[in-house]
């Protein structure tokens, strides 16, 4: 993870934490968005984004170190058209109620955990409804529709992050986000 910082607004420390695996068509949403995010913006001290290949208990270390974590994710059965980006609270999810193995952990489930260990961070969610993240062969690459999405989820991961006081910094311009534009690369 490379870190560049601006000055810090705020005293609460933020992760955006971007889960998904590249070789999986539109599973890979995560890392994409973590690899635009790093390359085009500069965040301050209190912001982290982080490459995750999955949402697991191993991040519990890493939980208890913010405030707050938005999860960047792709998601399924939304009932909305692939490429439609979608933001929700991870109790929206449904936890499991038996243990499904370790690549199968819901955000909600690992807030539950972080919380029996004495933290709670505040847990959010943006998702990408995909359209298929299950290919014959491991695929690196979004389908176009998802693809087409990867600036409105830039648009609202900035957008969530300065809902909060965050300062983000466009090294294009070396000015802070002006809040409305985000163009494809």
């Amino acid at each position: 993870m490379t870190k560049t910082t601006t000055d810090n607004k705020t005293s609460q420390k933020i992760a955006v934490l971007c889960i998904g695996n590249i070789l999986m068509l539109d599973e890979g949403i995560g890392p994409r968005i973590a690899e635009e995010l790093m390359a085009r913006f500069v965040f301050p001290a209190c912001v982290e984004v982080f490459d995750k290949a999955t949402m697991g208990m191993q991040l519990l270390s890493e939980f208890k170190a913010f405030d707050i974590i938005l999860a960047v994710d792709a998601v399924d059965n939304t009932g909305t058209p692939p490429g439609t980006v979608v933001r929700f609270e991870p109790e929206e999810i449904a936890r499991y109620n038996t243990f499904h193995g370790a690549h199968d952990t819901r955000f909600a489930d690992v807030l539950d955990a972080a919380e029996l260990l004495g933290y709670r961070p505040e847990g959010h969610c943006l998702g990408v409804q995909i359209e298929n993240m299950t290919p014959a062969v491991p695929t690196i690459g979004l389908t176009a529709a998802v693809e087409a999405a990867v600036p409105l989820m830039l648009y609202s991961v900035l957008s969530f992050l300065t809902e909060r006081g965050i300062e983000v910094i466009d090294k294009r311009t070396n000015e802070p986000w002006d809040g409305i534009s985000i163009e494809q690369n």
